[in-house]
């Protein structure tokens, strides 16, 4: 059993926030229009199957994976693609879902990559922002919460693979 880690945002109000983001989405796609969900591996899985369960009419989803951050606690800077889709995004309307921007440096990565598919709409989606550490300026079109520069896990997030299975976010604790 994992120790509990000082709660930054509890479940409920992740929740409550994630449910919101659905509406947003729906509503700027438009009702029939079919939403396409791209979220980037490992992070954003937990974000992204409460978030495409909430988000009323047709979607669907896709994944990529990507490398920045290893085992540290900071981004390395250097992203690498470890998985790419699945299937083509040309024509659709494309939400890509990420769990935190941090640096800019990835998100900013995978739109260039994404946008050069010819999706007819792209727009992002991000639980958390830390707008403190941005080095590269990245619109997100949906952002879950500002939070300050601290390293957080759980809801997906990790720290060297472990913490992700957290119902809330949390703080770690700095190794002393």
């Amino acid at each position: 059993m994992l120790p509990t880690l000082p709660v930054l945002l509890d479940e409920a109000t992740v929740r409550a926030r994630v449910n919101d983001l659905a509406r947003q989405i729906r509503r700027d796609a438009g009702d029939g229009t079919p939403v396409h969900f791209v979220c980037v591996l490992k992070g954003a899985f937990v974000f992204l199957a409460d978030l495409i369960r909430a988000c009323e009419g047709p979607s669907s989803c896709d994944f990529l994976g990507v490398a920045s951050y290893g085992d540290g606690t900071s981004s390395s800077g250097q992203v690498r693609l470890t998985k790419d889709l699945d299937h083509p995004l040309n024509g659709r309307y494309v939400v890509l879902v990420e769990d935190i921007v941090d640096t800019g440096l990835t998100l900013s990565y995978l739109l260039e990559i994404l946008a050069a598919r010819q999706p007819a709409v792209l727009r992002t989606a991000c639980l958390l922002s830390k707008p403190a550490r941005r080095e590269v300026e990245v619109t997100v079109d949906y952002v879950g919460f500002e939070i300050e520069d601290r390293f957080v896990v759980g809801y997906g997030l990790d720290h060297a693979e472990a913490w992700r299975n957290l119902p809330y976010i949390g703080v770690m604790q700095e190794q002393g």
